[in-house]
């Protein structure tokens, strides 16, 4: 999760190489100093973490509590700080240093997730304190927020909308983007994977460590190999389960997902028909013609829920696809399905959707340290999502281009998945209004002259393809060893006994598999934050 801004700075809102020479030149610097000088960011890079019993009532007592000090820019680090959030379990014996873990997500926090499902990495405390963070924008780490905006993005994939003109659906988009970097403050210009993975660097110091040790999981495997790029001679032991695309555009990667999720749906759907309860029935054809059925039912007339807003056939899409993500959850979905199909009822589906209402204006965080749990907007996740993949996209067709893209892209995505297809493709319009992202990971994040990292893919992986792991472990060269999950469910570490216990070799002890070799399916199932891609 995001961290906050301690205390908010009188921050401009430039961005760009040209807007930071503008405003070094307004500062009375030569145009010669601005291109050569580096920052001093020494002081960050100084100081140390002072551990604390974490706050609050669903707190582990043995879990450790900080915070470290980031620059709000790097390129001008007297602009402004912000704190990021950490946590820890400490190492039950002698201690090799720290193993850093990110979630995914993006916009997962770290420390949330840590403490509902920080027993699992338990073994990695045998020689390391086990630490995690809220990345900047995320969680108590000055979260982002669309507050009101919430609405209008969701309108993108709700509406029952013509695609082939999407230009009042454009004019909400930026209006929302506007919103967005309103409500969320001077952090939104400076989010991104690439800041992100800076921060990790003090975090790294201010523990103590010479080298990150790390272990990442969808979206964080682009965090880890962001910063492999970055700091390559800072890399220790570094495992990325569930591995992120390097390359591909914001289209690519929607037709993808679709075919992921859209195979994963089936393979539900075989076992549900196979099982009394199936509110689809028996005829495993039939069940996914009416998926698709009540999919466009409720598009084309919403169910009202308690809150009172509403629930479409797009809502229903998105609540299934978060489902799908373990096997574990198949018959609590089943459930869900049945009681939506039978009785009209949307609160078992609403469980899996992800976002939620917003706080009111006046319950939204301050400035001048960490947020408290109960001060993150509820729209974090959703909004921190969007700002990162946005800040970490390079590509920004206009509206012309856009609907040419939509008019030309929609029969492969609706082949790769009726029932997907529709939502990922809407998904395209999302950075719509947003400043231009970086061409940093496309560009530079490859040939990395790092040691040994640990690559994962998962074969039956609905979010991040195990293509994405083929191709990300060429593109890194040499010092990528790819680890074959022939297993289903998206990341392999919770869900395999053999890549958990060879995350776990390789972590505490540097032994790595060899390169291609596999891992058969053991039928556990994962849990944790969803990734984008």
């Amino acid at each position: 999760m995001l961290a906050m801004l301690s205390p908010r700075p009188a921050v401009r809102r430039c961005t760009g190489a040209g807007a930071l020479a503008l405003a070094l030149l307004g500062a009375g610097l030569p145009a010669a100093a601005a291109d050569t000088s580096q920052p001093d960011l020494s002081r960050f890079y100084r100081q140390k973490v002072a551990w604390a019993a974490c706050e609050g009532p669903d707190m582990p007592k043995d879990l450790q509590c900080a915070k470290v000090t980031v620059p709000l820019d790097y390129a001008r680090p007297r602009a402004g700080t912000l704190d990021v959030a950490l946590a820890r379990y400490r190492a039950t014996g002698p201690s090799r240093g720290s193993v850093l873990l990110n979630f995914g997500g993006p916009g997962g926090a770290g420390v949330d997730e840590l403490v509902s499902d920080g027993r699992q990495f338990m073994e990695l405390t045998n020689g390391y304190d086990v630490v995690t963070f809220d990345p900047r924008g995320v969680g108590r780490s000055s979260p982002v927020s669309c507050a009101d905006a919430g609405d209008d993005a969701s309108a993108v994939t709700n509406e029952n909308a013509d695609l082939s003109h999407p230009q009042p659906l454009l004019k909400r988009l930026r209006q929302t983007a506007d919103r967005c970097a309103r409500r969320s403050g001077p952090v939104l210009p400076h989010i991104g994977t690439v800041n992100a993975s800076r921060d990790l660097d003090v975090i790294r110091a201010a523990l103590g460590d010479d080298k990150l040790n790390y272990l990442g999981f969808s979206y964080g495997t682009r965090l880890g190999a962001v910063y492999a790029a970055q700091f390559p001679d800072k890399v220790g032991r570094i495992a990325l389960d569930g591995v992120d695309t390097l390359t591909e555009p914001l289209s690519e990667q929607g037709l993808a997902g679709a075919e992921g999720q859209q195979t994963a749906l089936d393979d539900f759907l075989d076992w549900c028909a196979t099982d009394v309860a199936c509110p689809f029935g028996k005829d495993r054809r039939a069940a996914g013609a009416e998926v698709v059925r009540v999919v466009r039912s409720l598009d084309e007339k919403a169910l009202r829920t308690d809150f009172g807003g509403s629930f479409s056939g797009q809502d229903l899409v998105g609540a299934i696809g978060q489902a799908l993500y373990s096997k574990e959850m198949w018959p609590s979905l089943e459930r869900a399905l049945a009681s939506l199909i039978e009785d009209g009822d949307v609160r078992g589906v609403l469980n899996f959707s992800a976002g939620g209402a917003v706080l009111p204006r006046d319950r939204q965080p301050g400035n001048g340290g960490l947020v408290d749990a109960d001060e993150v907007p509820a729209d974090n996740l959703p909004a921190a999502l969007m700002a990162i993949n946005c800040a970490d996209d390079p590509d920004r067709p206009g509206a012309a281009r856009i609907t040419e893209d939509l008019k030309e892209l929609r029969p492969a995505y609706e082949k790769a998945s009726p029932v997907f297809g529709r939502y990922r493709l809407t998904q395209l319009l999302m950075c719509y209004g947003r400043p231009r992202g970086t061409d940093f990971i496309r560009d530079r994040v490859k040939d990395v002259p790092s040691s040994k990292m640990l690559l994962v893919g998962t074969r039956g992986d609905p979010a991040t393809p195990y293509r994405w792991a083929v191709e990300t472990a060429e593109r890194l060269g040499p010092s990528a060893v790819l680890l074959d999950n022939r297993g289903d469910g998206h990341t392999g570490y919770s869900s395999s006994t053999c890549v958990h216990r060879k995350v776990d070799d390789f972590l505490l002890y540097g032994s790595l598999p060899a390169n291609g070799s596999s891992c058969p399916a053991d039928g556990r199932g994962w849990s944790g934050v969803p990734s984008s891609g």
